[in-house]
């Protein structure tokens, strides 16, 4: 069991070598089922990244092009596919190789699944595209439908998509004041009170006069009145006594 021990190697190995040229692909941007502008996902074709005659190898090349293979399918969210060469590589080395000569087959069958997973939801375009290419099974219909395919019928979908109109603010009515209503002004302490029927006489208009000083100008008007009154009797009894 000595090849557990370089495990950790093999893994960072699996990582720094290259893969195939025609595995190095720049993505450009694409919709996802959302409408929204993403980075595209590549599938590279994992016959490519056997490298290696699985006859002869030895355990340390099968192992590495194991863990390679897992990097690649995990990065590609394949289904079934990495729990499958996780298991393999905690058997036996006769296990692992008879496993990496079928795994291309395996790997047609993670694809498939990937197809039908872009139908869930998907619009009338990509559910027919994919519909095509599953009706036409073939490794190379696979890829060039999930690297490209995919993007094509999700763009026509997208565009076909009804542009959502702004809505329109609301706005809130605001209360009027009544043309019936009357603002009372407050009544200012300089303000006359007047007599009914006068003027409200004297400058500035005054408070009337009330309490004491109104008993005094009483007294005073009965005393001229009753002055008048023996005035007027005297002066006429004066007369009579001049005519008689």
């Amino acid at each position: 069991m000595r090849w557990k021990i370089p495990a950790g190697a093999l893994v960072a190995l699996a990582f720094v070598i290259p893969a195939a040229p025609a595995a190095a692909q720049t993505a450009v941007p694409g919709l996802n089922d959302a409408c929204q502008t993403v980075e595209r996902k590549v599938y590279k074709d994992f016959r490519e990244l056997v490298t290696i005659d699985l006859d002869t190898a030895n355990v340390s090349e099968l192992r590495l092009l194991a863990y390679r293979l897992l990097a690649e399918a995990q990065a590609e969210s394949l289904p079934v596919l990495p729990g499958e060469i996780e298991e393999r590589l905690k058997g036996t080395s006769d296990d692992l190789r008879a496993y990496l000569k079928n795994v291309e087959n395996r790997w047609a069958t993670a694809l498939r699944v990937s197809i039908g997973q872009t139908m869930t939801g998907a619009g009338p375009n990509v559910r027919a595209a994919a519909q095509k290419v599953l009706d036409n099974p073939s490794v190379e219909a696979y890829l060039a439908y999930l690297n490209n395919g995919l993007y094509e019928a999700r763009a026509l979908d997208c565009a076909s998509q009804p542009t959502p109109t702004p809505s329109q603010p609301t706005t809130t009515p605001t209360a009027t004041p009544s043309a019936t209503s009357t603002v009372v002004p407050p009544l200012s302490p300089s303000a006359s009170v007047g007599v009914p029927g006068g003027d409200g006489g004297g400058e500035g208009g005054g408070l009337p006069v009330t309490g004491s000083d109104t008993a005094t100008v009483a007294g005073i008007g009965g005393a001229l009145l009753l002055l008048g009154g023996a005035s007027y009797v005297i002066g006429r009894r004066r007369r009579s006594r001049f005519v008689a």
